[in-house]
């Protein structure tokens, strides 16, 4: 196993604290949902109407994904990493920018949430391009043997920005009144977000191409004319693996970190304060367990992780929403090993970006990783809910388990398919499954 040098730590803090930054930028908007639909819609509307019109924006975001990160990584494989990296987070902060800027419903009318639409989806495209090419990169990146503790890394910081998000959003309602924060101070962490985003600007500034593209620009080996068309003639299995193990992601985060707040405060007696603080918690723990995963992978190998993660993750599930309902003082400490759990989803990047081969990778990991994203962000909630009304407080869990009974089939394929990089100890990041 390689060790890595100053250079190489770098590189990855400086990926990390810009993805921070950068999902900060895009998650902002859910955690002053509700002061949005006030400021953007009618006055007089009822309060569920707001809250619809508000979220359909916020999920307008996620629609824009797949085709933003398509594009993107189209570039990507053929004009270099960086540069998509750096344009990425300049999508993301000049929109959350300008979303601290708007004028609301009462100055501008239908205009008003007519433009926060257009934004949202800016700001969707720039994710989908952000996310995978920061996996692709920071992977090139690593040395052999370093590809999970990277791709880590990387993961910690993206959650990281949701708990700065959490943050941020919890002191506005803190510092501030209802009134205030219609008035004039929702606009605060947008434009709070926009300088962090060029701050990211201006940090991934400092850093180099990585050493696989400059390698196939010497060769001569990068992807020619459309790498979508290649990734979805000759790549359908690894597409297919990708999109199933992104869906067990998409859930956990969607859950666990998103639903699980307001779950908390309907199916027990906690309080949104003590939810909201202890998933602030969760998010902490997830940040820190993205990088002991990472850890794991790179010695233990990436299928047998994502089997007993998997495992794990849904057995902690079903006792997290078991008991606490009739246990709401164990919240704390539950949450925190639900979080923890949570630490799984470094497999997915780390099992992608071998699945795929360098010329296409970074499309091929776009493709598949937003596409599943889209889909699964979208049904997930709804699915949820359904569920709740049949299973009670354990719908959650039985939606986790089936899925991480999809990951680790997943696993066993991956574990007996023969290709020796998906249990190697220290793999290398080059071998793909057609």
């Amino acid at each position: 196993m390689q060790t890595q040098t100053r250079e190489d730590y770098r590189t990855l803090l400086l990926a990390a604290v810009g993805g921070t930054l950068e999902f900060y930028d895009f998650v902002i908007f859910v955690f002053l949902a509700t002061v949005m639909g006030h400021v953007f819609f009618p006055t007089g509307s009822p309060d569920w109407l707001l809250q619809i019109q508000t979220y359909a924006i916020f999920a307008a975001g996620y629609l824009a994904r797949p085709l933003g990160g398509i594009i993107m990584a189209h570039f990507g494989d053929l004009r270099g990493r960086k540069r998509m990296f750096m344009l990425s987070v300049f999508l993301m902060a000049l929109p959350t920018f300008a979303m601290g800027l708007l004028p609301g419903y009462a100055t501008l009318g239908i205009g008003a949430p007519a433009l926060l639409l257009f934004l949202r989806i800016l700001q969707g495209a720039a994710i989908g391009g952000e996310i995978p090419g920061a996996w692709v990169f920071v992977s090139e990146y690593a040395p052999a043997g370093r590809v999970g503790f990277a791709c880590g890394v990387l993961t910690g910081g993206l959650t990281m920005g949701i708990m700065l998000g959490s943050l941020v959003g919890s002191a506005m309602h803190a510092l501030f009144s209802i009134e205030q924060l219609t008035l004039y101070a929702w606009r605060i962490p947008f434009l709070l977000g926009g300088v962090f985003g060029l701050v990211a600007v201006y940090l991934r500034s400092y850093l180099k191409e990585t050493p696989v593209f400059k390698r196939m620009q010497i060769e001569k080996t990068l992807a020619q004319n459309w790498p979508i068309k290649q990734i979805v003639c000759e790549h359908r299995m690894a597409v297919v693996l990708s999109i199933l193990v992104t869906s067990l992601l998409t859930a956990g985060i969607i859950i666990t970190v998103l639903m699980t707040p307001t779950l908390l405060t309907k199916i027990s007696s906690i309080h949104t304060t003590d939810a909201f603080l202890a998933n602030c918690l969760a998010v902490f723990c997830l940040s820190l367990s993205c990088v002991g995963y990472g850890y794991l992978i790179d010695r233990c190998g990436v299928a047998l992780t994502l089997i007993a993660g998997s495992i794990v993750f849904a057995l902690i599930s079903y006792g997290f929403y078991a008991l606490i309902p009739q246990h709401p003082n164990w919240l704390f400490p539950m949450y925190a090993l639900l979080g923890t759990a949570l630490g799984l989803i470094t497999t997915v990047p780390c099992l992608m970006v071998r699945l795929f081969p360098p010329p296409v990778r970074f499309s091929g990991l776009s493709f598949a990783y937003n596409v599943a994203y889209a889909f699964f962000g979208g049904v997930t909630p709804i699915l949820v809910v359904l569920l709740l009304h049949y299973y009670g407080h354990l719908a959650p869990a039985y939606y986790i388990a089936v899925l991480s009974l999809v990951a680790v089939l997943v696993g066993c394929y991956l574990l007996f398919s023969g290709e020796k990089e998906f249990v190697e100890v220290f793999p290398h990041t080059h071998t793909h499954i057609t």
